[in-house]
């Protein structure tokens, strides 16, 4: 298998194979059946640690979760939209080779064009995978950079762009959000726009709400810090079949059990342990709990906890904040989308839409439908929502971009709106909870929570789960999970000696 040769491995902690050669075998709940949850839930199972997650939906998988519905007695299948699955998310993919070691569940989606306001097109089909030669040709190319708008930026400014080293990035950059960032750096508007927003809306903030440390993060995992590139895969069916029901049997397999459709009200400590309270009037007994919900399910859980960790830390929990609402809008049209359109479109400019997906290039259950109805399954996404989403605008950027879908009749339509991603504002890096908590026994997973990798989204959640697994292992002296990341600093020697001069001179 190939891959970024410089790449960092974590070797994991050594100790005993297997549960049964302790006194007594170790007990914990997962409080979340979301990609951190089920990624704790395997690192503990698999060493023989006796495992239940408690899930509120009646589906694992959290935001990247799929389900069932009905129209007119026909099923069909649903999720909350397009996720990515980069080549660079190593923890993630280590989960799912538990049960498809090739990732066979997983293809290629082979270009990622963005177009902007003014139809300008870039695309990351065909670029160099090293970098600096991947931004070069990448700027080399695209009708969107200027030779002349690149000699005005600030190069000393922006030095940090190019030499991440994480955590330090969030000591130099989070005071300040990434549109003032990228404005003090005189980065050229229409460039910022195209290349910059599209990792902001990333994690559907507006770059004006986003740490200026957390975007240079993100394109040094993505862009400048990792040789894997920016092409990605998708899941090949619906995220439940393709992902989480299998994973769902593996683990049963190692003797996890799961309660789905069950919310978790507060978690009391029991003598050395805990008793997790559900909803259905259960005390569920563990000597160690993970809390891997989102945000709100976390303060909830913690408000309702008395005596739960130090009132410091219950702060820290309760400062925590979420980004503003997106949207998603599935249609199933009768008329099929021109066979040139790709996959995934970002867009730029065109409110409220940021992109459009067409399902049936890539996903099975969307496929066999158009393929029966002679139409095709398309889905816009539209991130941080000022307002209440607009079903007719974003129906209207859909027709001017792929104008041969305005003739089609939208035979079967869902809309979603939620809003429960974390928000990483300015100045939020070190009040960010950590994976490890001041109630021993007690850890965290997810993507809002603090842990000092190169590691973003879905691929957070997946490392933080690991670690939240390791932790209990190492406690009962039970071997650990290797993690592995990107480089954790930029790859270019004089860069980080650029960025390093920028930092003294201040």
């Amino acid at each position: 298998m190939t891959g970024d040769r410089r790449r960092r491995t974590f070797p994991a902690a050594p100790g005993l194979p297997h549960a049964a050669a302790l006194e007594a075998r170790p007990r914990v709940v997962v409080v979340g059946g979301g990609i951190a949850g089920l990624t704790a839930a395997t690192g503990l199972a698999e060493r023989g640690v006796d495992v239940e997650v408690v899930e509120r939906e009646r589906y694992l998988g959290g935001r990247v979760g799929g389900w069932t519905e009905q129209h007119d007695g026909t099923d069909l299948a649903m999720n909350r939209g397009f996720h990515a699955f980069f080549r660079q998310y190593y923890n993630l993919r280590a989960l799912l080779r538990r049960v498809d070691p090739q990732l066979r569940m997983l293809t290629a989606v082979e270009d990622y064009p963005l177009i902007d306001a003014d139809g300008r097109r870039d695309s990351f089909r065909g670029l160099p995978r090293t970098p600096p030669w991947n931004a070069v040709a990448f700027a080399a190319r695209s009708p969107t950079f200027r030779l002349r708008d690149f000699l005005h930026i600030d190069a000393r400014a922006a030095a940090p762009l190019a030499a991440v080293s994480v955590p330090d990035i969030y000591r130099r950059l989070d005071h300040t959000d990434a549109a003032t960032f990228l404005k003090d750096i005189r980065f050229p508007p229409a460039a910022r726009h195209l290349a910059f927003e599209v990792f902001s809306r990333s994690f559907f903030a507006d770059p004006a709400q986003l740490s200026a440390a957390e975007l240079a993060t993100m394109f040094h995992i993505y862009f400048l810090g990792s040789s894997e590139g920016l092409i990605f895969d998708v899941p090949t069916a619906n995220y439940d079949v393709a992902l989480w029901q299998p994973l769902q049997h593996y683990l049963e397999g190692h003797g996890a059990r799961f309660r789905l459709g069950t919310g978790v009200q507060r978690v009391d400590t029991a003598g050395a342990g805990f008793a997790v309270r559900t909803d259905s009037g259960e005390a569920l007994d563990a000597d160690a709990v993970v809390l891997a919900t989102d945000v709100a399910g976390l303060q909830r859980i913690v408000a309702a906890s008395d005596g739960l960790g130090r009132n410091e830390w219950r702060a820290q929990i309760a400062r925590m904040r979420i980004a503003p609402p997106f949207a998603v809008h599935r249609l199933w049209l009768d008329k099929p989308v021109a066979a040139s359109r790709s996959a995934f479109l970002g867009t730029a400019g065109h409110e409220p839409l940021d992109n459009i997906s067409v399902l049936d290039r890539y996903e099975r259950e969307a496929g066999e439908w158009a393929r029966s109805n002679h139409g095709s399954v398309v889905e816009l996404h539209s991130y941080a929502l000022e307002s209440k989403p607009s079903r007719s605008a974003g129906l209207r950027r859909l027709h001017k971009l792929y104008p041969e879908t305005a003739a089609a009749r939208v035979v079967c339509e869902r809309l979603l709106e939620r809003g429960d991603c974390p928000l990483f504002a300015p100045g939020s890096y070190e009040q960010r909870p950590r994976v490890v908590t001041p109630a021993p026994g007690l850890l965290l997973a997810g993507d809002a929570i603090r842990i000092d990798l190169p590691v973003a989204l879905m691929e957070r959640a997946a490392t933080t789960g690991w670690c939240a697994a390791n932790e209990l292992l190492r406690q009962w002296g039970l071997a650990g999970h290797a993690l592995h990341s990107v480089p954790t600093q930029g790859r270019s020697p004089l860069l980080r000696w650029l960025a390093g001069r920028e930092r003294s001179t201040r």
